[in-house]
């Protein structure tokens, strides 16, 4: 008897899971794993490199030295998590979540950084390099001694956060809120260093009320 197959099959989706699992130094290079969870797994010094991972997530688990270079972390739950040494180079990062996570040594090279969450998360050690934020939010997060030159800053937040020593020479912001009660954040603002950057009117006024040195500053 032959038996034949639908003309509309239901679209199928893959059967392995990949929670609470040991994976280290695993090669998922180029896959589409849309919505999966990679959660409370070692997935130390994986390969997840131009894959598409949007909304997945990795909650619980241990991704430091992990490469996602390209690779797409759209709507991505990638909070609370060990992500020390992970490389980002020209990822897509659009509403990606990396509130409370472990970032000492990663680097982030040639990304757009939209609607980014941050939040307090210990930045001290993390790299920037090439690029832009819209939207993102570093409210309570520990920024101290970043170097943020050079960057594009569109809407974004660092309300209440650690500032000491951070640089933002030559960089562009537009709409960026510094806001905070304390004297200490009020302190802190006055070490930060905006010398060559370019600002709107509106970012300017926040941090002059605040007694940030913009005296190296174009407002335009």
């Amino acid at each position: 008897m032959t038996v034949s197959s639908p003309s509309h099959s239901p679209e199928r989706r893959p059967v392995t899971r990949f929670d609470a699992s040991a994976l280290d130094d695993s090669d998922f290079a180029g896959v589409e794993v849309r919505g999966w969870k990679f959660e409370a797994s070692m997935l130390r010094g994986s390969d997840f490199s131009h894959a598409d991972l949007t909304g997945s997530s990795f909650k619980g688990s241990h991704v430091a030295d992990a490469s996602f270079d390209g690779a797409d972390l759209t709507d991505a739950n990638m909070s609370g998590i060990e992500l020390a040494r992970a490389s980002f180079r020209g990822s897509v990062l659009v509403r990606t979540d990396f509130s409370r996570s472990s970032l000492a040594g990663a680097r982030f090279a040639g990304v757009a950084l939209t609607d980014v969450r941050l939040r307090l998360t210990d930045l001290r050690r993390t790299v920037f390099e090439d690029c832009a934020f819209t939207g993102a939010d570093f409210t309570h997060s520990d920024l101290r001694g970043l170097d943020l030159d050079g960057a594009a800053f569109t809407s974004v937040r660092f309300d209440r956060a650690g500032l000491e020593g951070v640089t933002f020479r030559d960089a562009t912001l537009r709409d960026v809120s510094f806001r905070a009660t304390t004297r200490r954040y009020r302190a802190a603002l006055r070490t930060v260093a905006f010398d060559g950057a370019r600002m709107d009117k509106l970012t300017y006024a926040g941090l002059r009320g605040m007694g940030a040195d913009l005296s190296h500053v174009t407002v335009a």
